[in-house]
């Protein structure tokens, strides 16, 4: 039963259940079990980062994958390896808890990155001593750690008030959760709320809105010929890719709002051929769906504008993941949020950024959700990714205290 808050308690706590007041805040049980378990969050983050587990390098992402089931088994948890739904990619992991009490909560997080196999033996784990490097580290070893030592924590502080928590710790996200698409679907017909593992943005801020992601493929047929004897016979596939290239040239590449930026390209099968065929992939983040509807008409309109005669442009897209929009459902769960960080006389803040992630299909599935609740990072997709370690047990600290009171309290259904 809930009691009546005085005017001070509220400003405070919120009308927080005495089980939760009593486990708020520096002194606290969740505060000093996250510090005490510090050393060993690090350990076992440094030995997950040194697994390679680059989307699509199965055996190495099995391995990740085992290694994240065995320890959510150690805590008590129903542990199954779903298998992808693509034959490439390693196993999912979905773990469940269940408790007593009322809400049933969905963590997300995954172990692939965008790192080749061999990388962890160029540069394995590292720290100094502000920052843990390494790949994947933040992005996102970090948040998959966090979310066993969340659960570690509820048991030992022996709370079971939740009807359910179910983590998912998928192994495809970095290419739009193709081999998780319908477990996710699934997951989230039985989830009142998600949390999503992604790295927090620094300096300190959890993530409530999020771009789409949609690659745009731009084909060009030409035809070849010999580029020393007959070039004039040939069509540049090449060269009609760089035109059209040049046509999307004023799309933005940088900011809040709509992105365009070429990442792939390649033409061309010999150093003597003029080029037959030619592609190139540009990466398109939305904030609103219509706007992958008018970058496909503006793109598709380019194509019909031909500077090599006798060439063909096609453009396909697929999307990855949907914009996560800034809505009523996910600004309630953020100010939970920055409640509980205050307990511990600490401040977070609110953000968004143009890395998709699973939280969009939660909230187009009516579920509330908030994202970036990992340890802050930076340096993302790139030799300079860390983890910020003064972020580690705060972060902790605040994934433990969201399940324990979104347990007792679940949100309504979003819409």
């Amino acid at each position: 039963m809930r009691l009546a808050c005085s005017a001070a308690l509220l400003t405070a706590l919120l009308c927080s259940t005495p089980a939760l007041a009593a486990k708020s805040g520096k002194n606290g049980p969740v505060w000093q079990a996250a510090m005490a378990a510090r050393g060993d969050q690090l350990k076992l983050l440094e030995a997950l980062v040194n697994i390679d587990s680059g989307t699509g390098d199965k055996e190495s992402g099995q391995k990740a994958s085992a290694r994240v089931a065995q320890e959510l088994q150690a805590l008590g948890m129903t542990v199954q390896l779903v298998p992808a739904e693509l034959p490439t990619l390693p196993d999912n992991v979905v773990a469940t808890l269940k408790g007593t009490g009322k809400g049933r909560i969905l963590m997300i997080a995954h172990t692939d990155t965008v790192f080749g196999p061999g990388t962890v033996a160029t540069r394995p784990f590292r720290m100094d001593e502000k920052r843990a490097y390494g790949p994947g580290v933040s992005d996102e070893k970090g948040g998959v750690v966090e979310g066993i030592f969340a659960i570690r924590l509820l048991k030992q502080l022996k709370i079971r008030d939740f009807a359910q928590i179910t983590f998912l710790v998928e192994t495809s996200e970095e290419r739009g959760s193709p081999g998780t698409r319908g477990l996710i679907s699934k997951l989230l017909q039985d989830a009142d709320v998600e949390l999503n593992l992604e790295p927090g943005d620094a300096p300190d801020a959890v993530t409530v809105w999020r771009k789409g992601s949609t690659a745009f493929k731009i084909d060009v047929k030409g035809r070849p010929a010999h580029a020393g004897v007959a070039p004039q016979d040939g069509r540049n596939a090449a060269l009609e890719l760089v035109h059209q290239i040049a046509l999307a040239d004023g799309l933005p590449k940088s900011g809040d709002g709509l992105t365009a930026n070429v990442t792939l390209m390649s033409a061309g099968a010999r150093y003597n051929i003029i080029p037959e065929d030619a592609s190139a992939t540009i990466n398109v983040r939305i904030r609103e769906k219509q706007q992958g509807e008018d970058v496909d008409a503006f793109l598709q309109k380019n194509a019909q504008t031909t500077r090599i005669p006798d060439t063909k442009v096609t453009v396909t897209h697929e999307a990855s993941f949907p914009p996560l929009p800034n809505n009523p459902a996910t600004d309630t769960l953020a100010a939970m949020a920055e409640r509980l960080y205050a307990s511990i006389g600490m401040s977070i803040g609110r953000a968004g950024n143009g890395g998709a992630s699973e939280s969009a299909l939660a909230y187009e599935h009516g579920v509330a959700a908030l994202d970036g609740l990992g340890p802050v990072g930076g340096g993302f997709h790139s030799e300079a990714e860390y983890l910020d370690l003064a972020t580690l047990t705060p972060r902790l600290y605040l994934l433990t205290s969201l399940l324990i009171e979104l347990g007792q309290n679940p949100p309504a259904k979003a819409k």
